[in-house]
């Protein structure tokens, strides 16, 4: 008897066989695929809930490329461990805010010996030259403070409080695709579907100038290990 499963099914295996037959249509809305992703889901572990999204976009246009911040109302699930690099004046107010690490000389030498202890970092604006030293170091690691993506900020404390509630940045690849998560399959669909309704409104907001016309090609959500589900536009 000929197998009707897909080449991608066949050579994934059977139990991604099994996870792709629950998959029955070509487009999900945003409630049914919240509901069906957690049933996609190859991993025993709380998976992540991921979204791609395809950008009709010259990338090699600087008036086309996209980038933005979402506070996420659910927040993302994971602990987020942040750096601040601000004067020695505000360091307290700094950890207050939730900084797990604060402060300018300790942490630029820490960086310079090759010790990187944070997923994260913002800097007030008067610290930036002194990054300089580091910059390298931390752009190769994406870890560079940028006014662009709200981490260069005069209100270290917000932006701080922001970040460890799940605040995250949606930016554009080489390809025109943006790769984001928007929380854990544990969340359950109704605080999937607000964290991505709320990612989803952030990069319609930020339609660069540059794009005319159809801008969002195509939307995937996916678990952290197992198909993805197109979404109906």
């Amino acid at each position: 008897m000929t197998s009707k499963r897909s080449p991608l099914a066949r050579k994934r295996g059977k139990k991604y066989a099994e996870r792709l037959a629950l998959r029955t249509k070509s487009r999900y809305e945003i409630a049914e695929a919240m509901e069906l992703l957690p049933k996609l889901s190859m991993t025993k572990f709380d998976a992540t809930a991921e979204v791609h999204i395809r950008i009709l976009a010259d990338t090699t246009q600087a008036d086309q490329l996209v980038r933005t911040t979402v506070a996420l109302p659910h927040g993302t699930g994971r602990t987020v461990r942040v750096a601040a690099f601000v004067p020695d004046d505000r360091i307290a107010e700094a950890k207050k805010a939730g900084a797990d690490l604060a402060g300018k000389e300790e942490l630029i030498a820490q960086i310079e010996k090759g010790v990187i202890d944070f997923d994260i970092a913002v800097a007030a604006p008067e610290v930036m030259k002194e990054l300089g030293k580091v910059a390298k170091t931390l752009g190769q690691k994406g870890l560079m403070p940028n006014p662009k993506s709200g981490t260069v900020t005069t209100n270290i404390a917000k932006t701080i409080a922001e970040l460890k509630k799940g605040r995250i940045e949606c930016k554009m690849d080489k390809q025109g695709i943006i790769h984001a998560t928007f929380g854990k399959l544990s969340f359950g669909p109704e605080k999937l579907k607000e964290n991505l309704e709320a990612l989803l409104h952030a990069v319609k907001e930020a339609q660069p100038s540059g794009i005319k016309g159809e801008y969002i090609a195509s939307v995937t959500v996916a678990p952290t290990m197992g198909p993805g589900i197109k979404l109906s536009l």
